[in-house]
């Protein structure tokens, strides 16, 4: 078993979201959508928060969290 193959062991990663880019804490093979709950495979992941810490499938997923949370 290679390097790789440890990080994409099949469960869920832990990921810090930064701004442009993400840090895998624990190692996986994927995140859940916070709007969805579908799995997104780290390799696809492309839309997340950092301010929530929270990742999204699709950019429609994103923009119904921010439009969520967004100060009434």
């Amino acid at each position: 078993m290679n390097r790789m193959d440890k990080m994409n062991n099949g469960d869920e990663a832990e990921v810090v979201y930064g701004d442009g880019e993400f840090h895998v804490v624990r190692p996986g093979a994927y995140v859940k959508c916070a709007v969805t709950g579908v799995n997104i495979d780290l390799d696809d992941l492309r839309y997340w928060s950092v301010d929530w810490q929270e990742a999204y499938a699709t950019p429609e997923a994103s923009l119904k969290r921010h439009q969520e949370k967004r100060p009434s």
